[in-house]
């Protein structure tokens, strides 16, 4: 018989719990293994191991089955380490854009999935443990109906060595994510829609309680976005759910203050019963219906869809009141702002324009007002009206709300507005044969992902701008001002303030600074937005 004696006891205690701390302490040595509030992940080292990434953590639980068109519900928690080396699934959506590759998928025809709420984390690889970095959260465009957080040309592998902690995340997109019916506001208390919204309010709900684990400061978070993400950068501003989420915000060629242009958003009591009617037209006249029909199904009768378009609503709760009268109340986050567009935003919109079809269109869309809008975009010549159609287009697509934006935002008391112009014209691409700063032009280099699109023939002032972007938009995460240190031992050209003479950075070989130059067609615009 075995006797074991209290010490023996107490030895073996010991022996125990030195293993457990040895394992606890190997855990914690390895900078790639982080504990959110979920459950413990492990990442990777990229970029020749300069940054390291986790990727396709889930911020919320999957919303299917029942949970298709709710607001999102937290996540299920995990005891074993889980491994977030590989992109989470992107959200459901038909293949609209081109230039939208998603690097979770090995086919361009995967239509993705409705578990889809995940997001990615990069940081710098310092293991030195200095102070938290400011983080910047990335919310991807594409129309609310394309996109995805693992797109190449937002990857996390350069941002990051300026000194941030990069958060790139998915939304529900289209109609999973925007679908507004009077059945789902009396299921839900009075709302619906904007569940992809939602998703981002509990994206950045899980960077704050879990951002400092990877080297974040909590408290220092910088919500950035294009296009669509731009419209959502503004939205997310004027929504009380995302108050007190963000510290800094800045929008990239868009903005959600147009009473008519692109995702102009309807009162739920407008939307609610033309997307009702569209449910019915594909044979679903209850929510149990719709929620029992597969994820392809849905697809493709939203794909079909050409008078209905599923994006942000005033519902009543997200959203309590047009955006347009939140600002104007002064009721949006009081936070720093940079915010612009690209040069050539309506490039597509020259096609074919004559001076006889421009003068023609002036006369049929505006009357009495047709004289003072062709003195803003003449057209005597072929070419003029080519060159003012791709003005009209780019303003009415994005110009005119982003400026709108940043001129409500400045004209209620925020004085840290800062404004440019992003005018450099890419090298030709498979996608946009042309040479021109066209929309979403911008984004690799933001990223500093030029190398994205291999055919391009990049050029030095290529590269010496996108450093120079990254270097004005990290020192804005940092402090809410973009200037400073270029990252190199240099300064940044100086970006003033978009306050007094109404200055414009102009992000070009060289950058410079002028005067609005084109004040007076966005005041056009607002005269006629009323």
């Amino acid at each position: 018989m075995n006797i074991r004696t209290s010490g023996d006891r107490a030895s073996g205690l010991t022996a125990l719990a030195a293993s457990a701390l040895t394992a606890c302490l190997s855990v914690h040595a390895d900078p790639l293994v982080v504990k959110t509030a979920d459950g413990p992940v492990r990442g990777k080292l990229i970029n020749d191991g300069k940054v390291r990434a986790w990727q396709g953590i889930p911020y919320a639980a999957p919303p299917v089955g029942d949970l298709r068109w709710r607001p999102p519900q937290p996540a299920a928690r995990w005891a074993e380490l889980r491994d977030a080396t590989h992109y989470g699934r992107h959200c459901a959506q038909n293949h609209i854009f081109e230039d939208m590759v998603f690097q979770d998928s090995a086919s361009a025809a995967d239509s993705g999935s409705e578990d889809c709420l995940n997001l990615n984390v990069y940081a710098p690889d310092s293991r030195k443990g200095e102070a938290r970095l400011p983080v910047m959260v990335w919310i991807h465009g594409g129309g609310y109906t394309g996109g995805a957080n693992s797109e190449p040309r937002h990857n996390g592998d350069f941002l990051p060595l300026k000194g941030v902690v990069l958060v790139t995340l998915n939304y529900r997109l289209g109609v999973f994510g925007f679908l507004a019916l009077p059945e789902l506001a009396r299921e839900q208390g009075g709302s619906s829609g904007n569940y992809g919204l939602m998703d981002m309010v509990a994206a950045l709900r899980w960077v704050r309680m879990n951002i400092a684990a990877f080297g974040g400061d909590p408290q220092a978070v910088t919500i950035f976005g294009e296009s669509a993400g731009s419209f959502a950068v503004s939205t997310l501003m004027a929504a009380p759910s995302a108050s007190g989420l963000f510290e800094r915000a800045i929008g990239e060629s868009g903005g959600a203050l147009a009473v008519t242009g692109p995702l102009t958003m309807e009162e739920l009591p407008v939307a609610g019963p033309k997307n009702a009617a569209w449910a019915s037209s594909i044979g679903a006249t209850t929510l149990a219906d719709l929620r029992a029909l597969p994820t392809e199904r849905l697809l493709a009768a939203a794909g079909k869809e050409r008078t209905v378009r599923f994006s942000p609503v005033v519902d009543g709760r997200f959203l309590p009141e047009a955006i347009p009268a939140v600002y104007k109340a002064g009721r949006q986050a009081q936070v720093p702002l940079l915010g612009g567009w690209n040069h050539d935003e309506g490039s597509s919109f020259a096609k074919d324009m004559t001076a006889a079809k421009w003068s023609a269109m002036a006369q049929q869309r505006l009357g009495d007002k047709a004289a003072a809008f062709l003195a803003l975009y003449p057209g005597s010549t072929d070419a003029a009206a080519a060159l003012s159609a791709a003005d009209f287009g780019g303003d009415q697509f994005i110009a005119y709300g982003t400026w709108k934006w940043l001129e409500t935002d400045r004209g209620t008391g925020n004085r840290n507005v800062y404004r440019y112009e992003f005018d450099l014209a890419a090298p030709p691409s498979k996608f946009h044969p042309g040479s021109f700063a066209f929309h979403s032009d911008d984004i690799e280099y933001v990223f500093g992902t030029l190398a994205t699109r291999p055919e391009a023939l990049w050029r030095a002032e290529d590269f010496k701008l996108s450093d120079q972007i990254m270097s004005y938009w990290t020192n804005f995460a940092r402090t809410g001002d973009p200037n400073g240190a270029d990252g190199t031992g240099g300064k940044l050209p100086q970006w003033p303030v978009y306050g007094q003479g109404d200055p414009v950075l102009h992000l070009d070989n060289p950058i410079s600074v002028r005067s609005d130059e084109h004040r007076g067609r966005y005041e056009f615009w607002l005269l006629m937005d009323h």
